[in-house]
């Protein structure tokens, strides 16, 4: 495999449509810019569909501080190959590919060595607003008519799944099944997902498809009859105090999607002992835990950040193998402002999906 950082400053270019963040404030408006030409190892894609992500809106927002502008947001993409550079293997014109939230890492560190590119000692090149090692300036992401990205870090897809509800796996599909794949969650287990969001609604599907017994916990009453058409066995609200007695000391493992504040120690007094909660959510605030909900029982309180690329494209074929997607709302681009307002509202079931055919 070739090292990225050997690259020279690109400097053939194509003109490129997209939709970015020109500030923090202004809504998202139509923005053209440059991409590189593919290189010897890289594969340019005709994007179909971009899965809108509750980062996309931080970022946009600069809601977490750090944005560069203008910002192209989107890091679940779908669409077909339309060139190949000369070394490329694993693609041809007119395959489907997806891109998720990496487009290159240093690839020598131990991490990327383990196929853990996510977690690269000098820190992935993620695929929007990230310090582009090829061409210079800001990575810019899938609100896009086309993307050029290495095949190293480009995804194979299915090709009988639907493409559109296929885009969100590349980021809230992988997201959820690593850490469920890392703790070996399967049959004979006892698994909570807590919130029933983008994420939450694919980890159901991918807990279930594992063969475990499936608890979601969700503030909204409304959201009980959803839980079990997804495949949850048994839905609890989690304001129901004695209801979250009930399940006291039963789970080997939860998975928390909630990126706002809540009580964490509620949920760790519902695993067993030696169970693990794995946080996917990212609350802007630190959560407050106690010691005591850890020690007494040996539990675990992990985290886990998306995948690297092998165990996303395992995921892509998991899917694959099992029809799973992530139910969605397709719209145009030119509704992306509207609709980031309805997501921070969790006005939707369960992920945007952005048509890139409205960009034309």
């Amino acid at each position: 495999m070739h090292n990225s950082g050997t690259y020279a400053i690109c400097e053939i270019m194509y003109n490129a449509k997209a939709f970015a963040a020109l500030t923090e404030t202004s809504p998202l408006a139509a923005f053209n810019f440059q991409r590189r030409d593919p290189g010897a190892h890289d594969v340019q894609i005709q994007i179909l569909y971009c899965g809108i992500c509750h980062t996309d809106v931080h970022i946009a927002r600069n809601e977490w501080k750090g944005t560069t502008y203008p910002c192209v947001p989107g890091h679940e993409i779908v669409g077909r190959v339309v060139k190949v550079g000369a070394h490329v293997k694993k693609f041809k014109e007119g395959d489907l590919a997806g891109v998720g939230c990496m487009v290159d890492s240093c690839r020598t560190c131990e991490n990327c060595k383990q196929d853990l590119e996510q977690f690269c000692s000098v820190g992935p090149t993620f695929t929007y607003n990230a310090p582009d090692k090829v061409s210079g300036g800001l990575t810019y992401g899938g609100y896009s008519n086309s993307v050029v990205v290495d095949e190293a870090f480009t995804l194979q897809i299915p090709k009988h799944l639907n493409l559109a509800a296929t885009a969100p796996l590349l980021c809230a599909g992988i997201t959820t099944y690593s850490p469920l794949r890392h703790y070996q969650v399967g049959k004979g287990q006892k698994v909570g997902v807590v919130g029933l969001g983008g994420l939450g609604h694919m980890g159901v599907k991918l807990a279930k498809a594992f063969g475990a017994h499936v608890v979601v916990f969700t503030t909204s009453a409304n959201k009980v009859p959803d839980a079990r058409r997804l495949g949850a066995d048994e839905v609890v609200l989690s304001t129901n105090l004695d209801e979250m007695k009930k399940q006291a000391n039963t789970f080997h493992f939860i998975l928390d999607t909630v990126a706002a504040q809540h009580d964490i120690n509620a949920y760790l007094a519902l695993l067993k002992r030696d169970g693990t909660l794995s946080q996917v959510g990212v609350p802007a605030e630190p959560l407050s835990v106690h010691v005591s909900s850890l020690i007494f029982g040996r539990k675990n309180f992990t985290g886990s950040l998306i995948g690297g690329i092998k165990e996303t494209q395992e995921m892509l074929n998991f899917c694959g193998e099992n029809n799973i997607v992530s139910d969605i709302e397709i719209i145009p681009i030119q509704k992306i402002n509207e609709a980031y307002d309805r997501l921070v509202k969790s006005d939707v079931k369960y992920r945007f999906v952005i048509d890139m055919a409205s960009l034309e």
